[in-house]
């Protein structure tokens, strides 16, 4: 990748889901030798590993992310069973989530989402807080940031991905039901070569070219009175580490419109340079993971959905 890249985010057509609403021209200088987290972050982080040693789970650790740098807002950072997250009070969604996936957890059958319930989260300020009521009728599904099927491995671990803070609204068929849930298999195949996948996943609210030329960010919000941003797009940057200690990481950025989208599009038109998604969510990711170690997770495997049958009525009937 040359050091001045265009980025090229894809975008939200109904008809394509493929259509081009923003060029981000970066020019990124070769990094300095990794610098130490800023102290919010490592209080962060701390904190977050604490509560994490407190549950009983060996399967996984969300917080070994932030040996490479902390993301950004630490205001309502929750520490769930298997999840971690950062919660947008001005959206209702999350800035956010941090998951990791393992050959082992994936393997290990404990929990069933049948019995799982969404819950509105009750650690947020009443004032502040998504409401189960807001997706009434809005025409959107509650869409799982760290997705239910990564997280079979215990009930709790399973019950922790059905807060409204791992949610956003999402167009159902098409996208979550389909494109997204292709998505979602693909990261977890991922783990037949990579014994450790950390994944961090959240919305954007990205601008789009008027008829008079100017750019503007415009986006639904559902509820009465209304209160849930509906996102634009949605991004995922994943972390598949080959399980020593200073190895290669492969790095992969996405980023998908919150559209209906063709299972015939290639999963490769959705990749983007790291500092897209920096630059359109506001926060860094990896910035204490030394150039050196990282690899382009598309360049180290193939890059694409194996499309599946998934019970979409069965889905749909929780949604």
């Amino acid at each position: 990748m040359s050091k001045t890249t265009l980025g090229l985010i894809a975008a939200a057509s109904a008809a394509t889901g493929a259509a081009c609403t923003a060029i981000f021209l970066s020019s990124r200088k070769p990094a300095p030798a990794p610098a130490q987290p800023s102290p919010p972050a490592n209080i962060a982080a701390g904190l977050a590993r604490q509560k994490l040693e407190r549950q009983p789970s060996t399967l996984v650790d969300p917080a070994g992310l932030f040996r490479y740098g902390f993301p950004g807002p630490v205001n309502d950072l929750a520490t769930r069973h298997a999840l971690i997250s950062s919660y947008d009070r001005r959206t209702r969604n999350p800035h956010w989530v941090v998951e990791h996936i393992t050959p082992e957890s994936l393997a290990t059958k404990g929990g069933d989402r049948k019995h799982s319930q969404f819950l509105e989260d009750e650690s947020v300020p009443e004032m502040f807080r998504a409401k189960l009521h807001d997706y009434f009728r809005s025409g959107y599904d509650r869409g799982h940031q760290v997705p239910a099927a990564d997280c079979k491995f215990s009930q709790e671990a399973m019950d922790a991905t059905f807060y409204l803070t791992n949610m956003c609204p999402q167009v159902g068929e098409g996208f979550n039901r389909d494109y997204w849930a292709h998505f979602e298999d693909f990261c977890r195949r991922l783990t037949t070569k990579y014994p450790s996948v950390r994944i961090v996943t959240g919305p954007l609210y990205l601008p789009k070219q008027h008829p008079d030329g100017k750019w503007r960010v415009s986006y639904e919000v559902i509820g009465n009175p209304p209160n849930i941003a509906v996102p634009t797009h949605f991004y995922k940057v994943i972390v598949a580490e080959d399980g020593s200690t200073n190895g290669p990481v492969a790095v992969g950025a996405f980023v998908l419109p919150n559209a209906r989208i063709t299972n015939k599009t290639p999963l490769t038109e959705f990749v983007v340079p790291l500092e897209i998604v920096e630059r359109a969510s506001g926060l860094e990711f990896l910035k204490a993971l030394p150039n050196a170690r990282m690899k382009e997770l598309c360049q180290e495997i193939q890059c694409d959905i194996t499309v599946r049958e998934f019970n979409n009525a069965k889905k749909a009937a929780k949604l």
